[in-house]
């Protein structure tokens, strides 16, 4: 697959696109593939030839709306130590900030605000565990869990309380009616929602590096439509940006080669996580009545989540099982690992 990456090259080449419009309808007219042919419109020979093959050689394309700049790997020199693409042929240079770990860069499209950097996706790893990832409308924003250490991970608990103090804030300019601060406060809260969970899908695909795992996600389609939550509940939950977050996750652990699977969602905070019961769940605290295991709700429902079979259609599969020992959900907790060589679904 290929990865693209935008960059804002900050320059005005208003010209060179008339240029390449110009040399886009030469060719979808006499199809010619020599970049000799239309020598005379003064677009540099480079791009002129990734034009000429994408027009000429297409006969059902009949008119030109938008053409790029295309500058194919030949016409692309990149300094890693800098972080630096230079493209001789418009004597453009662009800082780069995402991952230098690439090969190579396949080519470079250039509209009138964007370089658009196309790159080989990286191969992904095989995962040696998986680390279930809770993602909460209260509390935390994520519960990060790795089965075969025990350890786990609570990030950010600042989402709440935004939401909380953006709501009285909307509360109260509605009540005045003032409508146009009303959406600038509604955009503020966005912003930094946005940002929050920017830093914490950092985290986790962060976490999945260091820990060369892959990630398990519950598959949360259609949770709003459910009419069983608490009207405080949904509250939160329509306030909850969970979605944004997932695919912030996706794209971030993408980039890295991290595989992401999904899980059935259903009882993944009251089953228990240790001997598969259905226990009482109360707030944040979880209690099995089977074997006593006492558990912050969703520390357990990490646990369930990493060791649940992947739903059909989702990357890898983990055989390995959890019996962690008792302790603070703030430590890592020790474990003990059972492998399978057929391992059935967890009961739900």
């Amino acid at each position: 697959m290929i990865l693209k990456f935008n960059i804002k090259h900050n320059r005005d080449f208003s010209d060179e696109l008339k240029k390449a419009k110009q040399v886009a309808e030469f060719a979808i007219r006499t199809h010619t593939l020599s970049s000799k042919n239309v020598k005379h419109f003064g677009l540099s020979s480079i791009i002129a030839n990734q034009i000429l093959r994408k027009y000429s050689r297409n006969k059902k394309i009949k008119n030109v709306k938008n053409v790029k700049l295309t500058i194919p790997n030949q016409g692309i020199r990149v300094n890693k130590e800098k972080q630096e693409i230079y493209i001789p042929s418009l004597k453009l240079t662009l800082q780069y900030s995402f991952r230098n770990d690439f090969e190579k860069i396949n080519q470079i499209e250039i509209d009138d605000r964007y370089a658009h950097v196309s790159v080989p996706d990286k191969p992904m790893i095989q995962p040696r565990t998986w680390l279930g990832v809770d993602r909460n409308a209260k509390g935390h924003i994520a519960v990060v869990a790795n089965p075969q250490t025990g350890k786990v991970w609570k990030l950010c608990k600042k989402a709440e309380h935004i939401h909380r103090k953006y709501r009285e804030i909307r509360r109260k300019l509605q009540k005045a009616k003032k409508y146009k601060l009303l959406n600038k406060i509604k955009n503020r809260e966005s912003r930094v929602i946005r940002d929050l969970n920017h830093k914490v899908s950092r985290k986790i695909v962060d976490i999945a590096i260091q820990q060369n795992a892959g990630i398990k996600l519950e598959k949360l389609d259609g949770i709003r439509n459910n009419r069983k939550h608490t009207r405080s509940f949904n509250c939160n939950l329509n306030s909850w940006s969970f979605y944004q977050l997932q695919k912030f996750i996706e794209y971030k652990a993408k980039l890295n080669g991290i595989p992401i699977t999904y899980v059935e969602p259903k009882n993944t905070s009251k089953e228990c996580s240790r001997c598969g019961s259905i226990g009482i769940r109360e707030g944040k605290s979880f209690k099995c009545l089977t074997c006593g295991h006492l558990d912050h709700a969703d520390v357990n429902a990490s646990f369930n989540i990493a060791l649940r079979p992947p739903l059909v259609g989702s990357i890898g599969q983990l055989h390995v099982d959890r019996d962690a020992c008792k302790g603070s959900t703030d430590t890592p907790r020790g474990a003990t690992l059972r492998t399978t060589e057929t391992p059935e679904p967890t009961k739900l």
